[in-house]
């Protein structure tokens, strides 16, 4: 159980599940020493703060993005317009909405939405924008550290709209010069759009190497 102190255990003691620490607080201080760490929250309404570290990490490795015949030509239609970290609020409110495939309720709780807004006040989490005729249709939201981007969660109204969004995400992480982009736990939508599992061994030694780099903090346009 972890304390007011802001330390963890170290993520290669998680458990099979990926289960790391329980409790705690989800201050930006935390949140970010969390994120450096290779530890991220996921919790329902009714639990404490649980903390994770899975193994296997999925993982987007930015220098093999290509996109796909039918995406480039929904690109290149112009049909969507993104926009960067313009409706963070509203953003992470609907990811926190968007009913998931196999899941009754959403780890995205009050508390995480009120936690993370204060970090894109700070210009640590940012979001990905997609409109259609002016009204917000999909996007998704992360943290940036050093040369990583941690992607927390995505939604859309519109078919391929977080598509859309995950595609300028991707452009501007490559404009940063990033490394990766770490989506967490395995998924097979995720592994579909072009992620891949590695060892939490892997991740941990790339999050080191990635986290020497300066953060681009702000908000970005």
């Amino acid at each position: 159980m972890l304390g007011n102190e802001k330390v963890f255990p170290d993520p290669n003691e998680a458990e099979d599940t990926g289960l790391l620490a329980v409790g705690g607080d989800l201050s930006p201080q935390r949140l970010l020493l969390a994120y450096k760490s290779g530890i991220f929250p996921w919790y329902s309404e009714d639990d404490p703060i649980l903390w994770f570290s899975p193994d296997p990490r999925l993982i987007f490795e930015l220098k093999e993005y290509n996109p796909g015949r039918t995406l480039k030509k929904l690109i290149n239609s112009n049909k969507y317009i993104v926009k960067i970290d313009t409706n963070f609020d509203t953003v992470i409110k609907q990811c926190a909405k968007v009913p998931r495939q196999g899941q009754s309720g959403t780890w995205i709780t009050d508390e995480m939405i009120q936690s993370y807004i204060a970090l894109h006040n700070i210009g640590y989490a940012h979001s990905f924008e997609t409109y259609l005729n002016d009204e917000l249709v999909g996007g998704l939201y992360g943290i940036s550290l050093g040369g990583a981007f941690f992607g927390e969660s995505m939604f859309h109204h519109k078919k391929d709209a977080s598509k859309i969004a995950f595609h300028h995400l991707i452009l501007k992480c490559r404009e940063f010069n990033f490394d990766f982009i770490d989506s967490q736990v395995p998924t097979d939508h995720m592994k579909q759009m072009g992620c891949i599992e590695i060892s939490r061994t892997s991740f941990l030694k790339k999050l080191t190497n990635t986290l020497i780099k300066d953060t681009v903090k702000g908000h970005w346009t």
